[in-house]
């Protein structure tokens, strides 16, 4: 139904896109399901899970899709419209003939040039996001057909779109096809909206998918959504193709081959496509409105095969001998791909004959094709073809040659207008536990790697076929991460532990025309990875991003099941808009922690940022902060332009803030070799002693610090209880008490020690004290950045050290990293849960100058560090800090709420350094619910915001010395 409201707000359904829908629920529901050999090679269906990821086919949410096509068709479908309206401003004033000036603005007619966009899903699966395009630009294109008559108010009405001669041309086609074969016909469904559909759907709609499968569901979805009574189904197969839209290549990339093959097959094999594209555009221009038509279509279309079949085949045995010899040495690929040599030294008819036809058709008589079929030319030949059937390696010149022109020097240009859809979110490298998942559950379940090892390497030993299968898809795996970082395909998105989904974002970009536009729904780790940071900050830095609209897959807010039921609800995913290379945006709009379309409306939880906000929060790696509310990106902003990052490395030289060092101590796998459990310790002959220290003669054992073992100015917040009742986790934190606390001979237990010699060898040299940090951090805990001043002693990869051979640094930089304001920024910045160093480094700090500030008669300097050396030494361990601070006496005996009102009134001052107002506070101080609902059971208020504002004002009062009294 073309409606979807009648009378008395009575909601019609719409059966088109319930088909699609169930179409896709059912297409999702079949790839759950593979067929099999068992041992005795028996067919057999199993599960898997598996393909469903792998071919990008989770169903997306029409509010998600329709997001997608929204902000990625529109700008280019009104930037049309905007070049016929200055165009007809333009004419207003000419003083030619009024014909010759309509003439003019009609090359310019928005509805005829929207139908020219081409829009491409490059892991298109059951057609969801075409099928919306589809709906999208009809709708638009019929608006400009009503619209544009009252736009060139000078022609008084009289201009009519030129799309509306083709679609009353059509009608009458169907209709005198329909009266002359007596078919019965409904004239109302005959619509210049359902007609105008066909058209959107020959010309504009492009998809790729490397399941067979996928795409003819892809075409059942799109018949079904645009049938015309009375008209055959449109031919898509120009348009609709199957193959691997990663692996595949460009003319460029085989433009060394082409010129060694020579100027006759060059130049035929480009006239050739050149004759695709023209013939392309013939399919295109075709209605399809009667089954003569389609089948013009169609033979039209193997003509286009015909001529870039040659180019084809010689593109997919190039492509199959890099595929074949990724990851090779360069002496062995040059043995290997020897007889290609020497086939490309032949003649070059000859050449091409062998590339593209195979080795038999260009030897004559009987006895020369035998010894061809034995060369080794001809082995070589059949493995890279063989490699291009199995993988399906999509050449995109080749397949579409309608897309591009100017092919004569080998450097074909054009592309795509757009690039939307949901490309698949699976990581390349083979997942063991997830591949035997459905397959073998029991070796799914192997409580090691090495016994899951050990199980795959039985079954092999047995002979079970389940292992060449497997050997198979870790083979394939392997070899399409080989061939991505090899290809030059993907600069900036093949590193580390690819996922595919940022292959597809970085293929959208060398698919799009200058002035396109791309529109894909990814993982968040598109804009936050440390890995994505050259590509996100090249679109984010550059003006090109200008949409970022983040979603968190678990709708617990609003009651509602999650976006994707299959996929886990704590999962984050984003919609990504931007432009193509020469586009460029005034700003971002940007919302985080999205769980409905509907919040976007918001002003609040909405709002823009500009390129510079995106190189000034982060300089280095220009990845995009995460906001919850306007206010939120504001105060960031302010604090930003106002203090430098700890570490700047956006000029290209590296500039600190502080004389600091970033450490890491031992890792806690890859170490575990040198840790000591106290048991062991005593059995080897060893001694406890003074310092939570063990001692064989010379030999001094230290403790090893774990994250959850220290907290903020707390280097003994929790001992490490061992749990033998549990396999999981035989080691447990327990908090220590105020009464320990008290206590400054007290140490917490460590799980393991460390001899001292490695640590005196390690990085952190002799130096007596350290900044230690937790990197395990949430921005849902109750606080996420918490560090200490540590002992000398062993720290393992999750307490990173910050070491200064400047021992004034450490009281000054442990006091701005335990801040409430900073925090608050550590919140905006992490993702994940691990506090990575790229992220500390571009994190806002008080510069050391700043702290010569004055309240009252004391600085900011002598002040702050009084109250570190009061909250941090009271531990014996901590004498080395605290002479260094020029203090002599023992240490301080802890008492809570003398510490409250010491860190207090720290906040305090760090909320006047980094230049905040009393409003500004007490919203950060807010937005930490877990210290709010701890106060609140505690003390019946929210009395750490009381106490920091109050001492807020006693700071600008100058005094520095009263307890409040809250």
């Amino acid at each position: 139904l073309s409606h979807t409201r009648g009378p008395e707000g009575m909601r019609f359904v719409n059966y088109r896109d319930m088909s699609v829908q169930q179409l896709g629920s059912i297409y999702e529901r079949l790839l759950e399901r593979e067929p099999a050999r068992d041992a005795e090679g028996k067919i057999f269906i199993r599960p898997d899970r598996d393909a469903r990821k792998d071919s990008g086919s989770y169903f997306t949410p029409q509010e998600l899709v329709d997001l997608i096509v929204d902000h990625t068709l529109k700008p280019l479908a009104d930037e049309r419209l905007r070049a016929f309206e200055d165009k007809s401003r333009e004419l207003r004033s000419d003083r030619r003939p009024r014909e010759a000036r309509r003439s003019e603005l009609a090359k310019l007619d928005p509805a005829e040039a929207v139908l020219d966009l081409k829009v491409l899903d490059p892991a298109m699966g059951s057609g969801h996001f075409l099928v919306t395009t589809v709906d999208f630009l009809s709708d638009y294109i019929a608006e400009m057909v009503e619209r544009t008559p009252a736009v060139p108010d000078w022609l008084g009405g009289e201009y009519v779109s030129p799309l509306v001669k083709r679609v009353e041309a059509i009608r009458a086609d169907i209709l005198g096809r329909a009266k002359e074969f007596n078919w019965a016909i409904d004239e109302a469904l005959l619509t210049d909206q359902a007609i105008i559909r066909r058209m959107v759907l020959k010309r504009c709609i492009f998809g790729v998918d490397k399941n067979p499968l996928t795409v003819e569901l892809a075409k059942v979805s799109l018949w079904l959504h645009s049938f015309t009574a009375g008209a055959p189904l449109s031919f898509l197969d120009h348009h609709l193709r199957c193959g691997d839209s990663l692996v595949g290549l460009r003319i460029s990339d085989i433009e060394p081959e082409l010129k060694r093959l020579g100027k006759l097959f060059a130049g035929s094999a480009i006239a050739g496509a050149e004759a695709a594209a023209t013939q392309m555009q013939e399919i295109e221009s075709m209605s399809d409105a009667d089954i003569s038509e389609v089948r013009e279509s169609a033979a039209l279309f193997q003509h286009v095969q015909s001529a870039t079949g040659g180019l084809r085949t010689v593109m997919d045995v190039l492509a199959g001998m890099r595929w074949l010899t990724a990851g090779m040495k360069a002496t062995e690929r040059r043995g290997y791909e020897a007889p290609l040599a020497g086939a490309l030294s032949e003649e070059p008819q000859a050449a091409y004959n062998l590339l593209a036809t195979g080795p038999a058709s260009s030897a004559g008589g009987e006895e020369a094709d035998h010894n061809q079929s034995e060369s080794a030319f001809d082995e070589l030949w059949g493995s890279a073809t063989a490699a291009a059937a199995t993988e399906g390696f999509l050449h995109w010149e080749a397949s579409f040659p309608g897309v591009w022109h100017q092919w004569q020097n080998l450097q074909p240009v054009g592309g795509f207008d757009a690039v939307i859809g949901n490309p698949p979110w699976d990581r390349i490298k083979l997942q063991e536990v997830e591949w035997f998942a459905t397959r073998s559950p029991e070796l799914a379940l192997a409580p090691t790697a090495a016994a899951r090892r050990n199980g795959i390497k039985k079954l092999r030993d047995a002979g079970d076929p389940l292992t060449a299968e497997f050997d198979a898809a870790r083979d394939r795996a392997d070899r399409l991460g080989r061939v991505a970082r090899s290809s030059g395909h993907y600069p900036k998105l093949s590193g580390g532990d690819i996922n595919l989904y940022s292959l597809f974002v970085e293929r959208a970009m060398s698919l799009l025309k200058p002035d396109g536009m791309v529109g894909l729904l990814t993982p968040s780790g598109i804009y936050a990875d440390k890995t994505a940071a050259d590509f996100f900050k090249s679109v984010s830095t550059g003006g090109r991003l200008t949409g970022l609209f983040d979603f968190e897959n678990r709708r617990t807010t609003l009651n509602l099941p999650p976006f994707f039921p299959d996929v886990d609800s704590r999962f984050k995913f984003c919609a990504l808009i931007f432009g193509g290379s020469e586009r460029r945006f005034e700003g971002t709009e940007c919302s985080f922690f999205l769980q409905d379309v509907a919040t976007l409306g918001d002003p609040e939880r909405c709002f823009p940022l500009a390129p510079a906000d995106f190189a000034r929060v982060n300089p280095n790696t220009g990845t995009a902060p995460v906001f919850r509310t306007r206010r939120d990106a504001d105060i960031t902003r302010r604090i930003y332009e106002s203090h430098p990052v700890l570490v700047d490395r956006s000029q290209g030289e590296e500039k600190r803030a502080w004389p600091v060092r970033y450490r890491t101590m031992f890792h806690m796998t890859n170490d575990s070799h040198l840790f000591r459990t106290a048991a062991q310790l005593d059995a080897e002959g060893c001694y406890p002693v003074e310092g939570n220290r063990w001692r064989k003669g010379d030999e001094l054992y230290l403790p090893l610090y774990q994250g959850r073992m220290i907290h903020q100015f707390d280097h003994r917040a929790n001992s490490v209880r061992v749990n033998p009742e549990s396999t999981h986790n035989p080691y447990l934190s327990e908090e220590v008490n105020a009464e320990q606390h008290a206590d400054p001979g007290f140490l917490p237990q460590s799980q393991y020690w460390i001899p001292e010699k490695q640590v005196a060898g390690s990085k952190n040299g002799e130096i007596n004290y350290s900044i230690g940090f937790r990197d395990i951090a949430r921005s849902t805990d109750a606080r996420t950045a918490i560090a200490s001043i540590v002992p000398r002693a062993g720290y393992g990869n999750k307490v990173p050290l910050l070491v200064s051979q400047d021992t004034a640094v450490y009281a000054l930089l442990a006091a701005n990293l335990n801040s409430f304001c900073f925090d608050f920024v550590v919140r905006q910045k992490l993702q994940g849960t691990s506090f990575n160093l790229y992220i500390l480094e571009q994190l806002p700090v008080i510069s050391p100058e700043a702290y010569d500030r004055k309240f009252g008669h004391r600085s900011a300097r002598e002040l702050v560090s009084d109250h570190v050396l009061r909250l941090t030494y009271t531990a014996n361990d901590m004498i080395p800090f605290a002479r260094d601070l020029g203090c002599d006496g023992p240490p301080f005996i802890w008492n809570e709420e003398d510490r409250r009102h010491l860190r207090a009134r720290l906040d305090a001052l760090y909320f006047h350094l980094y230049g905040l107002s009393r409003e500004d506070a007490g919203y950060i101080l807010d937005t930490f619910p877990i210290v709010r609902r701890d106060d609140e059971e505690r003390f019946g208020k929210y009395r750490t915001r009381d106490l920091v504002l109050a001492y807020m004002n006693a700071l600008a009062a100058g005094d520095t010395e009263t307890v409040v009294n809250l």
